[in-house]
């Protein structure tokens, strides 16, 4: 017989196979269905029958939970074993934070965490330290965001020694090279150059001008601007760091392959001499709580618009953050079944994302929606927003709603606990917010005690269409209406 004839036998084998399948799991669906009809909720087959008499006790999730103990000299420390790699993972919060760097010389902070790593340190230049932790396959890094600086370690256990020595030394004794300053402005210098050359960008960054008042350092952008770059200089990167990165000002969470007593110990001799400091972390001034109804317009001859539309929001410690965080899941954070996106992208079609989001932060953070829609679009998205904005405030929220919203929380729980690095990564974040210790053991609770009328209240409460600020970029001459059916519109001129 042929290769051809065998391919044909093969080929009507697999089709007879396949029709009969189907022909069958018809003939048993159908059987089925008239044997429990969907309305039935008792269990008809003997096999469920016996199911149904079972008794299970109710799952158990009990996570390991992160050790909390201080060193001599202030350092906060959080440790949680785990030998079933042979890997350690070290991460530092430092308070510190471009909100209190001088307004003159904006970036400063964040110029700062990128060259403490990239400069290498005094006695170790920064093609040795990389060439270091090359060879025993280690990584260190550091940052400084807007209110918080932050450092890491991950290293082999067998190269421990080597990798804490190295860790510390970066913490303490930063060299900040001219080069390395020099090279580290010329890139920020460029990505401040570019940036308006995107929208979102664009939009992110003027948002915050008109939220926040412009002395307030929550108003300006991290990475600084192209003035005050040029401004900061090597001794003023050296009294930023002096001042804020000391032992008492640190938080470190250390997980993975270790003995905690030689830990601990191995901490103690590479922190050994670096003496606590006095608490001199500066005032930042109080965000003003004003809600100020304006609509914004930046010229950009691109072929969508970005919306972000919002006003003032809440801080992290806020009593009300739960039932806010349920709110917002419902009106536009809980993906493609949020009010807000689901009638945007899912029945509208007028955009891929849009959604809401309270961003908190220490003082008062800020609530938005943001989109991406064609121009000819605009303002129906807008108005779509304010509707169901308006309608979170005034209807309540139906079980159904608030039922899968819980459960979604809840299930993601689960995930935040898959490494021993991550559980000690969100005690320190825990610490450093000032959030209670035991908050993971009661997040459930705070989770399931949300109900309807929480969301009503807090919806009213933190909830503002009447004065909200909005600003879109994009080409207003492509728009369906003109944005000052809105109201007074405000052309923002780019530099």
């Amino acid at each position: 017989m042929s290769i051809k004839r065998y391919q044909h036998l093969i080929i009507c084998v697999v089709c007879f196979v396949c029709v009969f399948s189907i022909n069958n799991f018809r003939t048993l669906r159908a059987e089925h269905q008239k044997e429990v009809p969907p309305s039935s909720g008792k269990p008809k087959s003997e096999g469920a029958r016996i199911l149904s008499k079972f008794k299970f006790a109710p799952l158990g999730f009990n996570p390991p939970k992160a050790e909390r103990l201080v060193l001599d000299n202030g350092v906060i420390l959080y440790l949680l074993e785990n030998h079933d790699l042979p890997i350690i993972n070290v991460t530092a919060r430092i308070r510190t934070g471009a909100i209190y760097e001088p307004a003159e010389k904006a970036g400063l902070a964040s110029l700062t965490g990128d060259v403490m790593r990239s400069g290498g340190t005094v006695s170790m230049p920064p093609d040795k330290m990389n060439e270091e932790l090359e060879f025993i396959a280690a990584s260190v890094e550091t940052f400084i965001g807007r209110e918080s600086g932050g450092a890491s370690l991950s290293v082999l256990k067998k190269d421990m020694d080597k990798g804490l020595r190295i860790f510390a030394d970066v913490l303490r004794n930063p060299a900040f090279p001219e080069d390395k300053i020099r090279m580290e402005k010329d890139e920020t210098i460029e990505s401040i150059r570019r940036e308006n050359d995107r929208p979102q960008q664009i939009a992110g960054r003027e948002f915050r001008k008109i939220l926040y008042e412009s002395s307030h350092p929550y108003s300006r952008r991290v990475d600084g601007t192209l003035e005050s770059i040029e401004k900061i200089t090597r001794n003023d990167m050296i009294a930023f760091h002096k001042k804020f990165f000391r032992p008492n000002n640190i938080i470190i969470g250390i997980s993975g392959d270790f003995d905690r007593k030689a830990m601990i110990s191995k901490l103690n001799e590479v922190f050994k001499g670096w003496e606590k400091g006095k608490n001199i972390i500066p005032d930042i001034p109080k965000v003003k709580y004003e809600l100020n109804k304006s609509v914004n317009y930046v010229y950009k001859d691109i072929n969508q618009a970005n919306v972000i539309m919002g006003h003032l929001g809440i801080h992290r410690r806020s009593p009300d953050y739960f039932p806010i965080e349920i709110m917002n899941f419902i009106l536009g954070g809980g993906g493609f079944n949020a009010r807000i996106t689901s009638r945007i992208r899912s029945d509208e079609g007028l955009a891929y994302s849009a959604f809401s989001s309270f961003q908190t932060s220490q003082d008062l953070g800020m609530f938005y929606v943001m989109c991406q829609t064609k121009l000819e679009s605009t303002n129906r998205a807008i108005s779509i927003a304010l509707e169901e904005i308006e309608r979170m405030r005034t209807t309540p929220v139906d079980n159904e709603e608030l039922t899968h919203a819980k459960e979604t929380f809840l299930n993601q729980f689960v995930f935040r606990f898959t490494t021993s690095a991550s559980i000690v990564a969100q005690m320190v974040d825990i610490e450093y917010e000032g959030l209670p210790l035991d908050y993971l053991e009661t997040y459930e609770n705070n989770i399931q005690a949300v109900s309807v009328e929480d969301i009503k209240r807090v919806a009213q409460k933190y909830l503002h269409p009447d004065k909200i600020c909005i600003l879109v970029v994009g080409n207003k001459d492509k728009f369906d209406k003109p944005l000052d059916t809105f109201g007074k519109v405000n052309e923002v001129l780019l530099e």
